[in-house]
């Protein structure tokens, strides 16, 4: 899987998630499933985006690090900034999907509770007759 398989997932997953919820009981239990299917797949590419993010930091600049590091004129703190530079996209595709998986577990949340809401008040108006 490559950054931009990844990023046009995330894309597709973003876009879903900033949908309004819909309003029948069945539409939100749909809504739901979905939701769980993205959560699963966002901690997919949650893994996928981290192997690439360390695959660059280690291909791109050991050999420079090590350098850095024998003339010992960097501390270990900018060693890690530079580092951080060098696969910056990467990084914030990795932070991008952390967020969107833990906002489909938040939409999931959401559904529980409005399924939740409409059984107790289901329950209640069968208890008024």
């Amino acid at each position: 899987m490559t950054y931009e398989n990844i990023k046009k997932e995330c894309d597709a997953i973003q876009d879903e998630l900033e949908t309004i919820i819909p309003d029948g009981i069945n539409e939100v239990i749909e809504r739901a499933k979905v939701m769980a299917v993205y959560m699963s797949r966002s901690g997919y590419l949650l893994g996928e985006a981290k192997r690439i993010a360390r695959s660059k930091k280690s291909s791109e600049i050991s050999d420079m690090i090590i350098k850095i590091a024998k003339e010992g004129c960097l501390s270990a703190k900018a060693q890690n900034a530079l580092v951080d530079t060098i696969a910056a996209d990467e990084l914030y595709l990795v932070d991008r999907l952390d967020r969107i998986n833990a906002a489909c577990t938040h939409t999931i949340d959401l559904c529980r509770s409005i399924i939740s809401k409409e059984k107790a008040e289901m329950t209640y108006l069968h208890f008024q007759k």
